[in-house]
């Protein structure tokens, strides 16, 4: 009998937003998930530093999945020192979780495109599978023309036509799904924050909430000017 596989997505999260728990969400029905992990970077080695703290992120996704049996928080790279590669948390996850549980990585589709740049990024398959996110319209028949030659050989070796197969093995296939399209990015939230536009509707009122208590993505041109 298999053992339903553990969906694993991380992310900055600054803010978290309707965007990255419905992704979370529809993937861990479609594909029938034991739990979708939320792992809120700590040091992100990809990107500049979020304008908040790590703990205050991480306090905002909790917020945003409390209630969900679906969907949890993972703050391991929260509390480890130095940047968050994802092959350090798949590692440590393959350690504590055991050789033949499924995992399954969740990316979207501009992420995944990207996945070249990442450190060990050959190492990834095998400790998960890759599940990748994509909107309508944005075929993967599209994608190997916008990937570099080693990704695109991976990625032609590893599809799995199955979505199920994430159930039937511990690690190393590649799956997509269209998902709902929510055009909506953490940047346009902090933007709106920033010029004294309501984000709201477009993440969590207790998001929403937290940030406005907490004084939040506040105007930086007044910030460095101080």
């Amino acid at each position: 009998m298999s053992i339903a596989p553990i969906g694993i997505f991380g992310g900055t999260f600054d803010p978290v937003h309707y965007g990255h728990l419905r992704l979370a969400q529809e993937l861990g029905e479609l594909l029938r998930l034991a739990e979708v992990r939320i792992i809120p970077a700590g040091t992100p080695p990809h990107r500049a530093a979020p304008q908040v703290t790590a703990e205050q992120r991480l306090e905002m996704t909790r917020l945003a999945v409390a209630g969900n049996p679906l969907l949890a928080v993972d703050d391991r790279e929260v509390r480890r020192s130095g940047p968050g590669y994802t092959i350090d948390t798949l590692t440590e996850l393959r350690r504590q979780l055991g050789p033949s549980r499924p995992l399954c990585l969740l990316l979207g589709a501009d992420a995944f495109l990207e996945l070249a740049t990442w450190h060990r990024w050959h190492d990834l398959f095998g400790l998960a599978h890759l599940v990748i996110a994509h909107r309508p319209g944005f075929p993967p028949e599209s994608w190997p023309a916008r990937m570099p030659e080693p990704l695109a050989r991976e990625y032609s070796a590893r599809l799995l036509r199955q979505p199920f197969g994430v159930h039937l093995s511990p690690a190393g296939g590649i799956v997509t799904q269209a998902i709902a399209a929510l055009d909506i990015s953490a940047s346009m939230i902090r933007d709106s924050l920033t010029r004294g536009v309501s984000p709201r509707y477009l993440l969590p009122d207790p998001v929403l909430d937290y940030i406005g208590r907490n004084n939040l993505y506040v105007t930086q041109e007044v910030n460095e000017t101080r």
